[in-house]
């Protein structure tokens, strides 16, 4: 008894033969002809990517004003106002309808007490100062290296921030751009757009031990603008901060030395590793705001390669007792 399975295609005669495969062949024929039109030598279609540069944050070089500026005193609000107005005030950097970005270290889940991230008076007292001068908007970012959403929490900077009128502005995986730094380790990285977004750039780095780089201020506090594996630009970690204070050029950077973490930086964690200074360091030239602060980690200028880097290239300059430099208490 034959099977229900056992089925047999009917017939085809000569004529339906040919007639199929004159038909196959003018597929292939059509198929071929398309591929020589789209042939390309990418084994896949690239989608062309533009490729950002840094624009020049700094504003014009008045001889008038002192280069440097080291406020100590107990009310962190009133140290940040007298630092920038030593330096020329926050309406020399800062003019009516700009859009200003403000990068402090938020890249540590810890807290204030800590000192592993900016503190959060000084990011408040700028953002205020900004909005004084009439900024159309004032962001803060970071590219943290524990989760974003706990750093600006725990460190209070987003409280903070937002207190005083600023807006955190944190980086997704989609809001990274390829700029050319045009460096010698550092070549075409991901940054994070907000930089390409903005009129005007604020630095505000914390003085902190690194276990890598020995120090991490004011040049490093610039590692916060990238994405990507940054771990990878350890293995010359010094041209790579050389690499990033040439593409990068700050308005001013203002340096947090209120709390000092001179050891088991730059995470840190225990509060016997942090010291009391009391201190805000605020200039144009961040060669010369990062070698006054190693004198808080025990440090100098021969320590630091990127330091003597930088200023080889033109950066700044390191030895800030050669400007004018303006001290004072409040």
């Amino acid at each position: 008894m034959p099977s229900k399975y056992d089925k047999r295609e009917p017939g085809i005669s000569r004529r339906d033969f040919l007639l199929k495969t004159a038909a196959t062949c003018g597929l292939a024929a059509a198929a071929g002809g398309w591929g020589y039109v789209f042939y390309s030598r990418d084994p896949v279609r690239r989608r062309d990517t533009k490729i950002f540069t840094f624009r020049d944050y700094r504003t014009e070089i008045r001889a008038v004003y002192p280069q440097l500026a080291v406020v100590r005193g107990r009310d962190t609000e009133k140290m940040v106002v007298a630092a920038i107005e030593k330096i020329g005030g926050i309406s020399r950097f800062i003019k009516p309808g700009e859009r200003v970005l403000i990068k402090p270290n938020a890249a540590w889940d810890r807290q204030p007490e800590q000192g592993a991230n900016t503190n959060p008076a000084v990011v408040a007292a700028v953002v205020k100062l900004c909005h004084e001068a009439r900024a159309a908007e004032v962001w803060i970012t970071d590219v943290s290296v524990n989760d974003p959403y706990r750093c600006f929490a725990r460190s209070g900077i987003e409280d903070a921030a937002k207190r005083a009128g600023g807006s955190i502005k944190i980086a997704t995986e989609n809001d990274f751009v390829d700029t050319d730094f045009k460096g010698e380790s550092l070549s075409i990285w991901p940054v994070s757009r907000f930089y390409h977004q903005v009129d005007k750039l604020i630095n505000l780095p914390v003085v902190k031990h690194h276990s890598l780089s020995r120090c991490t201020m004011a040049m490093k506090n610039l590692y916060g603008s990238l994405g990507g594996q940054r771990n990878r630009l350890h293995q010359d970690i010094n041209t790579a901060i050389a690499d990033l204070s040439s593409a990068i050029r700050p308005t001013f950077t203002l340096m947090d030395a209120t709390r000092v973490l001179r050891r088991n930086g730059p995470t840190g964690g225990n509060l016997s590793d942090v010291t009391i200074e009391d201190t805000v360091v605020a200039g144009v030239d961040i060669v010369a705001v990062e070698s006054y602060g190693l004198r808080f980690l025990d440090l100098k200028v021969e320590d630091i390669p990127f330091i003597q880097i930088g200023e080889k290239r033109g950066i700044g300059i390191s030895d800030w007792r050669s400007l004018n430099v303006a001290e004072l208490n409040v």
